[in-house]
């Protein structure tokens, strides 16, 4: 997953699953393009709702670290 740069108006994540792409928003977790699959794109809005403000606060600072993956 990756922040894109701050000059985008909605803070989001890009997801990447296979060949797959998703991009979610980060205050909603709401998948707002793309194609993932649904059980991926159930796992990318667990994870995110657990990583929530450090993925604000990643856009925010742009200062991106690396995050746990589920378990």
């Amino acid at each position: 997953m990756y922040l894109k740069p701050k000059e985008h108006e909605l803070k989001h994540i890009h997801a990447i699953y296979g060949d797959y792409l998703g991009v979610f928003d980060i205050e909603t977790f709401e998948m707002i393009n793309g194609d993932l699959p649904n059980r991926a794109k159930k796992f990318v809005q667990e994870w995110m709702t657990m990583y929530k403000n450090e993925l604000i606060k990643m856009w925010d600072t742009q200062n991106v670290y690396h995050l746990p993956p589920l378990k």
